[in-house]
């Protein structure tokens, strides 16, 4: 319906980008960021269960969207899993940017694999994710490279993820009902409950309070209900527009919330990467499809 693919991604963006801002709170009050992965994989349950029913719980089961909604629904839980790490040791104002490269994996997929061609504004898009990634670890204070910590890798493995997972729903797209796609994320995500389980070290004293396992339930949320939001806005909407949206938007957003929270601007070489890469996701998501 006319107007309801804006209001979607704008819900969309919103959640995203405050959810992105306030993800590793929980675990700064004590409560470890392995069972924020539990809690956000339970939060998945309701917006799922909401959209089976609009479907009359009409799940596709054949063997392609099987191994296509568990791949997907794999990538993205791992993600997650190494994303709720790696905002407890890193800047989430940092992170975020490189996270909303993950287009990146994904055009460069297509391209190869299914043969897709691409015009000015991925390959200028392409260049500035390039130039962004080595500023994220550049020092003008040393010989040029010094290490950083392993939030960037982690930021790495997590847009290396989430563009793979993006690249395979654009394959079950073709044949998959988004509702469908939707609960198989919300399957796998629950699958990995038992391995963040095992990772938590339970000899260490675990926050119960308000602003553990609560507070990291309602930030959640706005994950599992903003996925959600997204399929509709797709569906309702053209992808060169909604695209744009969320994919740079979104993170733009948690940049700005997390740079007031913490009060303080990153060196002029961090900033500048974050910039870059911001930049780079917009002109990625321009691009017609």
């Amino acid at each position: 319906m006319p107007g309801h693919w804006l209001r979607y991604g704008l819900l969309t963006t919103v959640a995203w980008g405050i959810w992105g801002a306030f993800i590793g709170l929980p675990s700064e009050h004590g409560f470890p960021d392995t069972l924020s992965y539990v809690v956000w994989a339970l939060t998945m349950i309701a917006p799922a269960a909401w959209a089976m029913r609009k479907t009359r719980l009409r799940l596709q089961t054949d063997k392609r969207s099987l191994a296509l909604g568990l791949a997907i629904g794999a990538l993205g839980a791992g993600g997650q899993l190494l994303l709720f790490h790696a905002v407890t040791v890193g800047p989430t104002y940092l992170i975020f940017p490189i996270i909303s490269l993950a287009p990146v994996v994904t055009i460069v997929l297509s391209l190869l694999l299914l043969g897709e061609r691409t015009g000015r504004l991925v390959v200028a898009g392409i260049a500035l994710a390039v130039m962004s990634l080595p500023l994220f670890d550049y020092s003008p204070e040393s010989v040029g490279i010094h290490p950083v910590g392993t939030w960037f890798y982690m930021a790495l493995a997590v847009m290396l993820a989430w563009g793979l997972q993006a690249y395979f729903i654009k394959l079950a797209n073709a044949t998959m009902s988004a509702e469908s796609i939707f609960f198989y994320m919300m399957l796998t995500g629950l699958m990995f409950i038992p391995a963040a389980w095992i990772l938590t070290d339970f000899t260490e004293p675990v926050y119960l309070g308000f602003k553990g396992p609560y507070l990291a339930a309602g930030i959640q949320m706005l994950n599992a209900v903003g996925a959600l939001l997204l399929v509709y806005a797709f569906r309702y909407g053209k992808a060169i527009v909604v695209s744009p949206l969320v994919n740079a938007a979104a993170p733009l957003l948690t940049a700005a919330i997390s740079l007031t929270l913490a009060g303080a601007l990153p060196g002029p070489y961090k900033l500048a990467g974050a910039a870059l890469a911001l930049t780079g996701a917009l002109l990625l998501s321009l691009q017609p499809e």
